[in-house]
């Protein structure tokens, strides 16, 4: 009888101590901040652009090249778009240093609020558990045109110089995230998408 109430009492304690892992795992999760970062090596049709801000700095053979491309129904643009993460969880204010690593990051890329690709992570990003921000490139290849054609040259044009060009913004560009996390417990992820926009993190 005595083993017996000894059996139950340390399943009891460990199902209690592994409640409490998962109720701190998801804690630590739930800390995670997103935000929109910087655009680099912006191109179009191969052109790079982060030194132009409209289309009279573009030469005339480029003109005609990215003329040519757009009367031929594309405009292939890439670019490296970097979110920026935060991971808060350092040690201070209660809560345990934990470094987490993000094991998928599948996104959706809305540009000008129009819903274009969709892509994941190349590789496995640890975020040390900092505080300090940890980028995270996402390498987008997309056509323009095939989300933009009804739109004229110059205003496709325009937008790929709001976005990678010498007075670029991120302002318009919206992503939304679904992280997948490595933890002591296996890898978790988010029940839910996460909006990701340039102005402040988001968790």
């Amino acid at each position: 009888m005595k083993k017996t109430i000894s059996t139950i009492a340390i399943i009891l304690i460990a199902f209690t101590f592994y409640q409490c892992s998962i109720y701190q795992t998801l804690t630590n999760l739930s800390r995670l901040q997103f935000k929109i970062g910087e655009v680099n090596s912006f191109r179009v049709n191969d052109l790079d652009i982060s030194n132009k801000s409209s289309i009279n700095d573009f030469n005339p053979t480029d003109v005609l090249k990215l003329t040519t491309m757009f009367s031929q129904g594309k405009l292939p643009v890439s670019f490296v778009l970097n979110v920026d993460a935060k991971n808060p969880n350092d040690g201070k204010g209660g809560y345990p240093r934990t470094d987490a690593t993000l094991k998928s990051f599948k996104w959706r890329l809305f540009i000008d609020d129009k819903e274009t690709i969709t892509g994941d992570i190349d590789a496995p990003v640890t975020v040390p558990g900092t505080g300090e921000i940890t980028k995270i490139p996402l390498r987008i290849n997309i056509d323009l045109l095939q989300f933009f054609k009804d739109q004229g040259f110059d205003k496709v044009l325009n937008l790929a110089l709001k976005l990678g060009g010498k007075n670029g913004t991120t302002s318009k560009i919206t992503l939304y995230a679904q992280p997948t996390v490595s933890t002591p417990l296996g890898n978790i992820t988010y029940p839910g998408e996460l909006k990701i926009i340039d102005t402040q993190f988001t968790n």
